[in-house]
């Protein structure tokens, strides 16, 4: 299991990365990638391998880039003299009269400089760093979701915890609902039903006050929840639907109750699945 916050960064001579992520529905990329960086394709293809949900923002920063500082690129700059060097004499030829071009025209001339650092860095060595910074984030995540897991189990422990103790009233709620139904029934009986329909009103008393469904579906979602949270594939949506289903048997639950320690169960179970579905967001 994995978090779906994260951060690493990495430090290397001339440039730095750094790769963090927030809570999201799906996968939202950000990049921010320097002219002499790594082609985006490519790092969206690295990190969308290695992460399924989250809003991911990752940046590579040059030494001197934000500050202004370039290197010259000499081959570059020898371009441009070229090409300043043929338009001048192609005007002079037709005639034309030309500005004199400064030394910060031409240092303004696409190709002439680039950011410090970038000129020095090969792209073997920048898919390396990629590939140590994602590392470094899954290991991350990792630990993090290793903490959640904890979290998450014991809220589903808890809950479980709230079925064995209605389980356990059983007996007791069987004797409460003895008196609950002989009541019902007197008073169905004396509205002076047919035989047929009284049996038939008899008969959806008792549905109506059995909780044997709720609590075999509330196990049911218990293990199932466990047995996402041993896995290592992305679980957090799953999950999601899981603290859906839990409070929808709590519910259920609490309105079939006709007990005041059953009804407190129930509620319980909501204030559990709710810090349970708090959690679970964090989930990838």
């Amino acid at each position: 299991m994995k978090s779906m916050t994260g951060y690493a960064a990495l430090d290397r001579p001339g440039r730095r990365w750094e790769l963090r992520s927030v809570n999201a529905r799906g996968l939202d990329l950000r990049l921010r990638l320097p002219e002499g960086g790594p082609p985006e394709p490519a790092v969206r293809a690295a990190l969308s391998k290695a992460i399924a949900r989250g809003g991911v923002t990752l940046s590579l920063r040059f030494e001197g880039a934000e500050t202004g500082g370039a290197a010259l690129d000499p081959a570059g700059l020898k371009a441009a003299l070229s090409e300043v060097q043929t338009v001048t004499e192609a005007a002079e030829r037709l005639g034309l009269d030309l500005a004199r071009v400064s030394a910060a025209d031409i240092l303004a001339l696409p190709g002439v400089r680039t950011e410090a650092g970038s000129a020095r860095v090969s792209d073997a060595e920048l898919h390396a760093d990629l590939d140590a910074l994602i590392a470094a984030f899954e290991s991350d995540r990792a630990r993090e979701g290793a903490g959640l897991r904890q979290v998450l189990a014991a809220q589903i422990d808890a809950l479980e915890t709230q079925v064995a103790a209605v389980e356990a009233l059983a007996p007791a709620r069987a004797a409460h609902q003895a008196t609950i139904f002989e009541a019902a029934v007197a008073r169905v009986a004396g509205a002076g039903l047919d035989a047929d329909t009284l049996q038939t009103e008899i008969a959806a008393l008792a549905v109506k006050s059995d909780i044997t469904e709720e609590l075999d579906r509330l196990r049911l979602h218990v293990a199932a929840g466990r047995a996402l949270l041993d896995q290592n594939e992305p679980a957090g949506r799953r999950l999601d639907f899981l603290t859906q289903e839990f409070n929808r048997e709590a519910n259920t639950l609490c309105a079939k109750a006709q007990m005041a320690e059953v009804t407190a169960a129930g509620l319980e179970m909501k204030t559990i699945v709710d810090r349970l579905r708090e959690q679970v967001q964090n989930v990838e």
